[in-house]
């Protein structure tokens, strides 16, 4: 039987299981809370990790501020670094813009919006902590359906915020 057992065909990894935990736990905060309450939480979190993550980067990099080519760089990288699919569109003084192909959350993040707090937060913290502000629009994303993910990292502020979008300051 301990054979049988061991041979089953189950698709079960620290992934995998990780992702789908991930998935449950913000299905259910959407669900007692909502979706915009829930993306505060995420939010809240991926606030966290885009300081651990800048930091790592400073650390392996140097102490100084990334210019805007370097923190473009660092999007793509640590996305694919952590399986995403994520390429710059364009760079420019005002704006990055990132296109993504692959979720880190893989199809576990269809039908989780809030989970794209994460991306907004890391790269608005990374740039905003680097070139002084950031404004990230999220377009388009795999989490509602949309198949791919454009998102804008504007580096002006602007009056009016759109509601896809959230603003970062240096700390």
């Amino acid at each position: 039987m301990e054979s049988r057992v061991e041979e089953a065909g189950i698709a079960l990894d620290r992934d995998r299981f990780t992702r789908k935990m991930i998935r449950e736990l913000s299905g259910t905060i959407e669900r007692v809370v909502g979706v915009e309450e829930a993306s505060g939480y995420v939010a809240t979190v991926g606030g966290l990790m885009g300081d651990w993550l800048n930091e790592a980067y400073h650390a392996a990099l140097g102490p100084d501020d990334f210019d805007l080519d370097t923190v473009a760089r660092i999007f793509v990288d640590l996305k694919r670094r952590i399986d995403g699919g994520f390429y710059v569109i364009s760079i420019g003084p005002d704006r990055i813009v990132l296109g993504n192909t692959r979720c880190p959350f893989a199809e576990d993040v269809i039908g989780r919006p809030s989970l794209c707090m994460m991306t907004s937060n890391v790269f608005g913290r990374i740039a905003a902590d680097n070139l002084g502000y950031a404004r990230v629009q999220l377009e388009r994303t795999i989490a509602s359906g949309d198949g791919r993910c454009d998102v804008i990292v504007h580096l002006t502020p602007i009056e009016m915020l759109h509601s896809d979008e959230r603003e970062y300051y240096r700390l």
